[in-house]
């Protein structure tokens, strides 16, 4: 099977999102929330083209960034509130999603925060496997640690951005619709994507990877007998007076 060159598939992905993302800049529900909405959005980009020749993802990383990028697209333009995919849903399937599952608010929020973690945490695994070169066990936990991580930082970015801002934007930006919990349930819902994501993908490496078990066991060994803390920093004074 022949692989599309990464700079065809990157061309592609690239201007069917510049073309989504133009489309939904034409007049928003909120030009403001939507500004505010893009701020991170235009960063990751900056992030991503520059980092494409000393780093290129995998042609997987760079699709499911783009499905990921392409939701939140959708979540800026109409504010997550406001996300109309039940009137989607009775136009085009004949049902209310939200009577057939007894939902009493927008949660589209919802469904982008579980694709946090869903679609981000492979890229993250390939970040920590090319760079941290980790192996086994922590090839699947330490994603799925920075999905939650990063999750938690968000909602905290959340919360300074509306407190910051304000009045009718702070509210549109912050989405809670009136739930108290809204952020421990958007971090969870990230946690469980990830999780879903990383045990799928170890479970697809246990049946094609050969040493699979061999790595996951070494990883966990302890590769240094003695403790860190004071005994570490006392050799490390030692050694440095010694060189000089």
């Amino acid at each position: 099977m022949k692989l599309i060159p990464h700079h065809q598939l990157l061309l592609i992905l690239g201007s069917l999102y510049l073309i989504w993302w133009l489309f939904l800049a034409i007049n928003p529900h909120d030009r403001a929330d939507w500004a505010l909405e893009n701020v991170l959005v235009l960063l990751f980009v900056v992030l991503l083209v520059s980092t494409y020749r000393r780093f290129p993802l995998s042609r997987i990383s760079y699709t499911l960034i783009f499905i990921f990028m392409c939701l939140h697209s959708v979540g800026a333009y109409y504010t997550y509130a406001l996300v109309p995919y039940d009137v989607w849903f009775q136009m085009y399937l004949g049902f209310s999603l939200d009577e057939l599952m007894g939902f009493e608010r927008n949660h589209f929020d919802r469904l982008v925060h579980f694709c946090y973690g869903l679609l981000l945490a492979y890229p993250i695994r390939e970040f920590f496997i090319r760079v941290v070169d980790v192996k086994g066990f922590w090839a699947y936990f330490l994603p799925l640690d920075l999905t939650m991580s990063t999750s938690m930082m968000f909602e905290l970015f959340e919360w300074g951005a509306a407190e910051l801002f304000g009045g009718d934007l702070g509210v549109a930006y912050l989405g809670t619709q009136g739930d108290v919990w809204d952020a421990h349930r958007d971090m969870a819902l990230a946690s469980l994507g990830a999780l879903v994501a990383m045990s799928l993908t170890a479970l697809l490496n246990s049946r094609i990877q050969r040493d699979f078990a061999r790595e996951w066991n070494e990883s966990l060994r302890i590769k240094g007998k003695e403790p860190l803390g004071e005994e570490a920093i006392l050799k490390m004074v030692k050694g440095r007076d010694r060189d000089s």
